[in-house]
C-alpha cells in the first residue's frame, strides 16, 4: 500500500471528502507521493547506516572516519573489513582479539602464534596462492597488528593430492590448466 491509500483510508470515515475524484483526490495523491518518496529515502538512509548493508556512501562515509581504508576485492569483503576495522581495540594483543583485528584487511585471513616470540604467521585459507593486491594487502595488515610483531605470511598452494582428485588424467590436466601458475592455485 502506497500513503496516499493510507491517507484516503484515514479520511474514509470522515465522510467529508470525495477521496475518488477532483481536486482532494489530487492533493491525496501529491502528498502521498511526497511521503512515499519521503519513506524510500529513509530506508536507503538506514540500509546506508549499517555497514554490514550498506552499498555506497555509507561505507566511504565510515571509511572517512577511519585511520585505515579496508583493502578489499568485494563488496561482501569491503563490509568484513569495516566492521573489523571498527572493532579495533588500541590494547587487543590476545590471539582471539588479533584474528578480529586482522579480518580487517578485507580478505579471510588467520592469525597464529608460531612459538616463536613475537612473530605471528599469517595465511588467507579461502585463496590459493599469493592474494591479488596483495602489497596493499600486505600493508593494510601491518598497519592493523601491532608495531612489535613481526608477521610471516604463509600462502596455500594445491597440492598434487588435490589436483590428482579432481582431474584424475594428464588429458583433463592440460584441458582446465594451461600454465604451471594455473596449476599451483587450480582449486578443484
Amino acid at each position: 500500500m502506497n500513503y496516499a491509500d493510507f491517507l484516503r483510508d484515514l479520511l474514509a470515515p470522515l465522510r467529508l471528502y470525495d477521496l475518488s475524484a477532483g481536486i482532494g483526490a489530487a492533493e491525496l495523491d501529491a502528498a502521498g507521493g511526497a511521503m512515499d518518496e519521503m519513506f524510500r529515502e529513509l530506508l536507503r538512509q538506514e540500509q546506508e547506516a549499517c555497514p554490514a548493508a550498506a552499498l555506497d556512501y555509507g561505507l566511504t562515509r565510515y571509511e572517512e572516519l577511519l585511520p585505515y581504508t579496508p583493502a578489499y576485492l568485494t563488496l561482501d569483503d569491503r563490509r568484513r573489513a569495516l566492521i573489523a576495522l571498527l572493532r579495533i581495540d588500541d590494547c587487543s594483543f590476545t590471539p582471539a582479539d588479533l584474528q578480529n583485528t586482522i579480518a580487517g584487511c578485507g580478505l579471510s585471513a588467520v592469525i597464529r602464534e608460531t612459538g616463536t616470540h613475537f612473530t605471528v604467521e599469517v595465511s588467507f585459507p579461502l585463496n590459493r596462492g599469493i592474494p591479488e593486491n596483495f602489497p596493499r594487502i600486505r600493508e593494510r595488515i601491518e598497519q592493523i597488528l601491532p608495531c612489535h610483531l613481526d608477521v610471516q605470511y604463509v600462502f596455500i598452494y594445491s597440492s598434487w593430492q588435490d589436483i590428482e582428485s579432481a582431474l584424475p588424467t594428464w588429458q583433463e590436466l592440460e584441458e582446465r590448466v594451461s600454465s604451471w601458475k594455473e596449476l599451483e592455485v587450480y582449486l578443484p
